[in-house]
């Protein structure tokens, strides 16, 4: 019997009637042979609504707590979809993360998945039961329930598929990978597939159709995946490892992001220790820090420029204030109107010219830049966000995205 890891999230689930719609594509698939996993998000904007209910008792929620009753919203998800499989006469189990065996390690609301016991996922699928699992949570080595962050059903989904030895499916509220993001570019491409690395770098810098963790996973595990829409048959696209034929394009993609902020830390008295003291602080209350850039020296005084996401603010100014205190003399700037574009492709690789025609592209359409940085396969700039529609167009033209 092969099998078949299924994720269903977003707007897919998000009634009941979309949850009876589910079920039938669920069930035609077992009816092919296969063992079917499937993985559910909370439906709809239950996830927001949850968040919006904590704020109402606290600003500053436990971060346990907030645990607890961010992960209710997946376990409505499961039972309703068991339901609706037990109703059209499939046999099938819920399953919450602990129940599941998704053990996790790491802070509160942003846990990583440290193994999964499929012991038990394994002999249900024996018993030929459908077997639902609540994704974006798991459980801890003190037994308490963890979440994922956002986007953590699609790594329960992989790492489930990765455990199995299976391929994974996530079927959404859209038809598959685009070159840039159809919303902000109305005439972009949907890809037929794109490489583990590019997906990686797209979803990293802001495509929100995969979660980053979720795509390093499956190209640490070759786990084959393939994003879909949920309600239709249209093709979708492949995520895999790369071939030569993914280098014909110098570009593959455009990701944009307005989730950053940018903060600089000026007159910092040059010393490494002092620049890995700020790391350190950062890293050590999970600051996810992006684009860094350092000027040289000049008379002894650094400055510093990182980017990180807004979600984490109020932790990033309780730093900058306890560093105030540490580092003599130094100014912090915060810029909250800013978007980071990034342009991603193999075939930078083995074509040269992309930086200068993106300089190019900028100089002669008047668009300022704040930062740059690369990769092998990845120019980012951060630029203001009232330039940011204009340069995805301009980007987007040149590129023939």
């Amino acid at each position: 019997m092969s099998i078949v890891v299924q994720k269903y999230g977003g707007t897919s689930v998000g009634t009941p009637e979309k949850i009876k719609n589910i079920a039938e594509k669920i069930i035609s698939r077992k009816e092919k042979g296969d063992g079917v996993v499937v993985v559910v998000s909370a439906m709809g904007k239950t996830t927001d609504l949850l968040l919006e209910m904590s704020k109402g008792i606290t600003k500053n929620p436990h971060k346990r707590e907030l645990d607890m009753l961010m992960s209710t919203g997946e376990q409505v998800t499961i039972t309703l979809v068991a339901m609706a499989l037990h109703e059209r006469g499939h046999d099938c189990i819920s399953l919450t993360g602990f129940q599941a065996g998704i053990q996790t390690q790491g802070y509160h609301t942003k846990a990583r998945i440290h193994d999964i016991d499929i012991e038990k996922v394994n002999s249900h699928l024996k018993e030929g039961k459908i077997v639902v699992v609540a994704g974006f949570q798991g459980m801890n080595e003190n037994g308490d329930i963890t979440t994922l962050g956002r986007g953590g059903s699609d790594t329960t989904a992989v790492a489930l598929a990765a455990k199995l030895g299976c391929s994974c499916e996530i079927y959404t509220d859209v038809d598959g990978i685009y070159t840039v993001d159809p919303r902000v570019f109305s005439t972009a491409r949907k890809l037929d597939y794109i490489s583990y690395e590019e997906m990686l770098e797209m979803a990293s810098l802001g495509a929100g159709v995969m979660e980053t963790r979720a795509v390093e996973m499956g190209q640490k595990f070759n786990v084959p995946i393939y994003v879909a829409l949920s309600m239709e048959d249209w093709p979708g696209t492949y995520i895999k490892g790369m071939d030569m034929t993914m280098e014909k394009r110098a570009i593959t993609g455009l990701s944009i992001s307005d989730k950053d902020l940018m903060v600089t830390v000026n007159h910092i008295k040059y010393d490494t220790k002092n620049i890995a003291y700020i790391f350190n602080t950062l890293a050590k209350m999970d600051v996810n820090v992006d684009m860094i850039s350092q000027t040289a020296p000049v008379n002894g005084f650094v400055n510093l420029s990182f980017t990180a996401p807004k979600l984490d603010e109020n932790t990033i100014l309780n730093i900058m204030k306890d560093l105030k205190g540490k580092l003599n003399d130094i100014e912090v700037e915060i810029e909250r109107d800013i978007t980071k574009l990034s342009v991603v492709g193999i075939g930078m690789r083995s074509q040269s010219g992309v930086a200068a025609k993106m300089f190019d592209i900028f100089a002669e359409n008047d668009i300022s830049f704040k930062q740059v940085t690369t990769s092998e396969i990845r120019i980012s700039y951060t630029i203001s966000t009232k330039d940011r529609n204009k340069a995805v167009e301009v980007v987007a033209t040149e590129f023939d995205l």
